[in-house]
């Protein structure tokens, strides 16, 4: 039979499950506003009955219930929801810093404006169609060399702004990965705290959640995927790798590019190994700084550096006024000092390497003539060489176009005198140095005896740039050596036209080296390279340039600000969602309080009757 005290101890077991709901509850409404907190619950369930089916049991009719107990307090809490977000907020964020510093490279090209670089060589245009029209002036001359300065400080005010956007990108990511490594520690001192607990039997809801709070916040930074492996060891992996595995946590770390950006790759502390990162808001600063960023340097490098070459190349062959000639209009400091382009590459004393930019042919060619050679081209490209086949029925600009379509690392085109140039292009691994013609070869004739660049066929007689006295295989074709650093950030006006703006080159010599009286060819001539086929990277004139390098920043800025709408707009529906599942509702705990209580109260009042009923058996009975 039942106790005499069944029902006190029943009453008690009732009053401690409502403590306990109430408890809970209010702990719910204390932690309304806590970031991460999701509202717990205690899940009730009958006590065991006093008697179980089976053939000792009493003869009793039924089972004699023992009321109620506090199984466990759980969160409420979709699993699936909650990774769809941790998943998504990656995508959020990265969109998100694309679109803040798409935001501050619109404002570095400040097109169209009347400081910008596009307004300034327009009017270095016009002071050369000037000099063409009144090359017996002095202020013509002074009017090229003039707007000539203010061109290049607004270039080079171009490339500070976008080389700071870069420091500052660098400056994000340090900062970042610090953030990373500190979530990646906290959330392997949880796994601790929670292992501790759960050996105890306990359900550390408020360590879950700081837990998933700490994974979302490292969502938001890079790519994380979570797992539970069999041992309920919790991990976290980004893109693949392991970082936090239980109670230990991987740390990222930086090494110094060995280039001159200054700039720092991510690599694994332990390992040393480059680590992958390829969302998030890290994700989205190294993809803005190694990618985007430095395509916009290598784009504005490119212009620079076909604008010097060709106003250069133009001027040094012209008279000034006062009869000097062989002068370059604009210089770079940083340049290979040496004259046939030999450099230390590795930096241990000792030249390893032959850095040159431009490759003239001495042979004037006929951009419609059949060349009537068979052969094939090897240039440098993105990873190896290319090769570029030539036939005896390909005309001259045939070939030209083959190579400029491969794309290999070299460009190619026919200059005023129609004589064939090679120019080395920016290139997409930073390993390799910008500007630098690394590999030509010909296993037949094009570029030996016909253009006259290379003086032998086959690899014997090829030009590779690992050479430091490289261009000894040439014919006698004319070079121009490389820069070392940005030429965008270094370009300025010849120092010797600035002192005497007489030295400005608008003529052409004769034969014996005379100059005619009013003669302003040159002048137009470099005034005319204004729509001229140049090419300047993928476009063809120097207007391209700049309608292209507007057209492609506004383009991503515009992307990453829709892509960030869609992104903010999905992530805001799922934290409804999850609101709506694991946030505090201040009224409905306030009403389960109000519940919770009454059945405290009705406990209590159990107890008081059995009292009563106990007393009067112990003392009522005589």
């Amino acid at each position: 039979m039942a106790s005499a005290f069944a029902g006190i101890e029943m009453g008690k077991r009732s009053l401690m499950a409502q403590s306990t709901a109430i408890s809970t509850a209010g702990h719910n409404i204390s932690n309304a506003d806590t970031e991460g907190y999701s509202r717990q619950r205690v899940n009730l369930k009958q006590f065991d009955p006093l008697y179980r089916p089976d053939l000792s049991r009493a003869e009793t009719a039924g089972q004699i219930g023992q009321g109620i107990s506090a199984e466990s307090i759980t969160r409420v809490r979709d699993e699936l929801l909650e990774k769809r977000i941790v998943a998504q907020s990656s995508s959020e964020s990265y969109w998100e810093v694309r679109s803040q510093y798409y935001s501050m490279l619109e404002g570095v090209y400040n097109e169209p404006a009347e400081v910008s670089v596009r307004t300034n060589m327009d009017k270095f245009w016009e002071a050369w169609q000037e000099l063409s029209l009144y090359p017996e002036t002095k202020a013509a001359r002074q009017a090229v060399v003039t707007r000539g300065e203010t061109l290049a400080e607004a270039i080079q005010q171009r490339q500070k702004s976008l080389a700071g956007i870069g420091t500052l990108l660098n400056g994000d990511i340090d900062a970042t990965i610090k953030q990373l490594n500190d979530y990646a520690t906290r959330i392997a001192e949880l796994n601790k705290e929670i292992e501790r607990s759960e050996a105890m039997g306990d359900h550390p809801n408020d360590l879950y959640d700081q837990r998933d709070l700490m994974v979302e916040k490292l969502s938001s930074i890079a790519n994380v995927t979570t797992d539970t492996r069999d041992n309920d060891e919790f991990m976290v992996h980004i893109d693949g790798h392991v970082l936090v595995q239980g109670k230990v946590a991987r740390q990222l770390d930086t090494e110094p590019v060995l280039d001159n950006s200054g700039y720092n790759k991510v690599v694994w502390a332990d390992t040393r190994a480059v680590a992958e990162i390829s969302d998030g808001s890290l994700g989205a600063l190294i993809e803005l700084r190694d990618v985007d960023l430095r395509n916009e340097l290598q784009s504005l490098d490119t212009m620079t550096m076909n604008f010097m070459d060709l106003v250069n190349d133009i001027h040094r062959n012209s008279v000034g006024a006062n009869n000097t000639t062989g002068l370059d209009f604009f210089v770079e400091d940083p340049f290979v000092t040496n004259a046939i382009g030999s450099y230390d590459r590795n930096g241990d004393g000792v030249e390893d390497a032959s850095y040159i930019f431009r490759l003239t042919g001495t042979n004037k060619l006929d951009p419609q003539q059949q060349i009537g050679l068979e052969g094939t081209i090897t240039i440098s490209g993105h990873d190896g060489n290319i090769d570029i086949p030539y036939y005896a029925a390909d005309t001259v600009e045939t070939v030209i176009n083959r190579i400029n379509d491969s794309n290999g690392e070299v460009k190619a085109y026919l200059d005023r005198n129609n004589n064939l140039v090679l120019k080395g292009s920016t290139a997409s691994s930073a390993d390799n140095p910008d500007f630098v013609i690394r590999h030509v070869e010909d296993s037949g004739f094009f570029l030996t005896g016909y253009s006259g660049i290379l003086a032998e066929s086959g690899p014997e007689g090829a030009f590779d740039f690992e050479n430091p006295t490289a261009v000894n295989v040439l014919a006698d074709a004319q070079y121009t050596v490389s820069p070392v650093m940005n030429p965008s950030g270094y370009m300025k006006v010849n120092p010797a036209i600035v002192n005497d703006v007489l030295s400005v080159a608008a003529a052409k010599p004769n034969s014996d080296g005379t100059v005619e009286i009013g003669d302003a060819s040159s002048a137009l001539e470099i005034a005319s390279l204004r729509n001229s086929k140049v090419m300047i990277g993928n476009a063809d004139t120097f207007d391209d340039y700049f309608a292209d390098a507007v057209t492609n920043v506004g383009l991503k800025g515009e992307q990453a600000q829709m892509n960030l709408e869609n992104q903010t707009a999905i992530m805001a529906d799922l934290r409804t969602m999850r609101d709506s599942i694991s946030g505090v509702n201040i009224d409905e705990e306030l009403a389960d309080i109000i519940k919770f209580q009454h059945g405290y109260n009705a406990a209590a009042k159990l107890i008081s009757i059995m009292d009563n009923l106990l007393d009067t058996v112990i003392n009522g009975l005589v």
